[in-house]
């Protein structure tokens, strides 16, 4: 990838991803405080486990793409106990990094990082793969929210519980 190329891949997939930051915290923020123990199936992550995995995932994924290396992740702070502050604690981390990618170079953009082991592509590349990855694991969690007694918002479009269209229609 020239780093042309990476400029412009960033470039475009920054906007989607501020995008789906904000539908992921607003997913995280309507999880259930009461049922953080449920889980589908013993197979599953707790809705506790998976919404820190959520958060600190994606911080995670932009860290190191801004430090040029990935590490474990961020320890969950002991202060932050219901969904809403991981949504928050999520929303001002990740708007920070966000807003340090936008005025990453071509250079940095194209430059070859390591993930794990398992993947090397350039800075630009690895946010591709981190919005997919924040995007699977928030379809899990938004299909625990009506059995945890919770309501589905909005996400691409209306849900059974949200629709932002309501208004308009009722004109």
């Amino acid at each position: 990838m020239t780093t042309e190329q990476a400029k412009f891949l960033l470039d475009f997939t920054l906007p989607t991803l501020k995008r789906e930051t904000a539908t992921t915290a607003k997913v995280i923020a309507a999880t259930p405080d009461a049922h953080l123990d449920y889980r589908p199936s013993e197979r599953c992550m707790t809705a506790a486990e998976l919404l820190w995995h959520i958060a600190s995932a994606d911080v995670m994924f932009l860290d190191g793409i801004l430090s040029g290396t990935f590490g474990k992740g961020p320890e969950k702070p002991e202060s932050i106990t219901s969904p809403e502050q991981i949504s928050a604690w999520y929303m001002e981390r990740m708007s920070a990094a966000i807003e340090k990618l936008s005025t990453y170079t071509p250079e940095e953009a194209a430059k070859i990082l390591d993930l794990y082991g398992f993947l090397q592509a350039p800075a630009a590349g690895i946010i591709t793969f981190a919005v997919g990855h924040s995007i699977h694991h928030r379809g899990q969690l938004s299909a625990y929210l009506r059995p945890m007694g919770g309501k589905v918002p909005s996400i691409y479009g209306p849900s059974a519980d949200e629709n932002p269209f309501a208004k308009a229609e009722a004109v």
